[in-house]
């Protein structure tokens, strides 16, 4: 039918073209199912146009058969009174209408042949544009996802972000400092928490020393040391 040729070419040339323009693919998906749907009703036109021929055919084929079949009834009345002459004169418009009949009747099979034809590109067009429809949903999700994913890369990537991001390092800093500064003075003040612990110790070992000291030289004769 030239049907899917004809389509092939509209789509590949609007490929092309929006391809080259690198245009967005969700438009060029758009645009090869529009050119399918377009397809898809011209195939059903011509399929409906082939359905009232093939009635017409039909039409004209019955009635061929009903004519040669009169044109016989009347031959052989002809036979029956005698009248050779007319008997003739009906076989042979019986042989014409049979002749027409045949005509009509191959134009049939060939009408036929052709909505088969038509009916296998209706299916397969169909299948097709099923196929293209769940395509386009696929690729719109890919799209969205890819677009989200580009987006975020780019607020990650932006030097607004990044300069942000210094900024907070820099407070950090300077908030670790000042907070080095506050423990610096916690860190004195233990330290002489722990000096005055030691010093009573020390001193508690001094008078222990004393005492022990006495006791011994208590218990020594005059005159030694």
């Amino acid at each position: 039918m030239g049907m899917f040729s004809r389509l092939s070419d509209i789509i590949n040339s609007n490929l092309n073209a929006m391809l080259d323009k690198a245009e967005d693919p969700q438009k060029v998906v758009r645009l090869i199912i529009q050119e399918m749907e377009d397809t898809l009703v011209e195939v059903r036109t011509a399929a409906a146009r082939a359905i009232a021929d093939r009635k017409e055919l039909e039409r004209r084929t019955a009635a061929g058969r009903r004519e040669a079949d009169e044109w016989q009834r009347r031959a052989e009345l002809a036979v029956s009174k005698g009248r050779d002459d007319l008997a003739v004169a009906a076989l042979a418009e019986k042989q014409h209408a049979e002749d027409e009949l045949s005509t009509l009747e191959a134009q049939h099979q060939e009408l036929e042949a052709g909505m088969a034809k038509l009916n296998d590109d209706i299916a397969a067009l169909q299948g097709k544009l099923t196929d293209a429809r769940n395509r386009q949903q696929s690729l719109a999700r890919r799209h969205d996802t890819a677009a989200q994913r580009l987006e975020v890369r780019r607020r990650v990537h932006d030097e607004r972000v990044t300069s942000a991001l210094g900024r907070m390092d820099y407070y950090e800093r300077r908030l670790e400092q000042l907070e080095g500064k506050v423990e610096s003075y916690d860190l004195g003040k233990a330290q002489d928490l722990h000096r005055e612990f030691a010093d009573l110790e020390a001193d508690d070992r001094v008078k222990e020393e004393l005492a022990a000291l006495k006791a011994r030289m208590a218990g020594k004769p005059a005159g030694t040391e």
